[in-house]
């Protein structure tokens, strides 16, 4: 398998509850490495920027707000099969149904606050990573 990089967010539900180190811990201990990760207060125009494709979900506003609500952690990943391993750690949208040992699993509060956000595809990873960090800030 080939070395791929994903794009990862630690959402504020996690900052909120000082889990970024346990978060990451997890994130390395599946064997990604973090080449790029900041802090930041995601403004209105980036939060509804990055989630513009669910602009016309009923859901929108309130994943918008939410995600302005506290400071997010967000990341690149990098590791064989990035995107993969990254949702394979993650877990199930839905915390519920997520298996053991999954961020999700044992940090998510419910199917909103979830604790982590992936890329689904290496295509949207490009595009996030993108969104957020220029080359210069990654350094792997």
């Amino acid at each position: 398998m080939a070395v791929t990089r994903t794009f990862s967010i630690i959402k504020p539900d996690a900052t909120r509850r000082n889990l970024t180190g346990v978060v990451t811990k997890m994130l390395e201990e599946a064997g990604l490495r973090v080449v790029a990760s900041k802090r930041i207060h995601m403004s209105r125009e980036q939060a509804e920027g990055f989630y513009a494709v669910h602009k016309e979900r009923p859901f929108f506003g309130e994943l918008v707000e939410f995600m302005m609500s506290e400071p997010v952690v967000v990341q690149v990943l990098e590791g064989e099969d990035a995107v993969k391993r990254n949702r394979d750690i993650m877990g199930a949208t839905n915390p519920a149904e997520a298996e053991a040992g999954t961020i999700r699993k044992e940090h998510a509060l419910s199917i909103g606050e979830n604790t982590v956000h992936g890329s689904d595809s290496e295509e949207n990873a490009k595009i996030e990573i993108d969104f957020f960090f220029n080359k210069e800030e990654i350094v792997g």
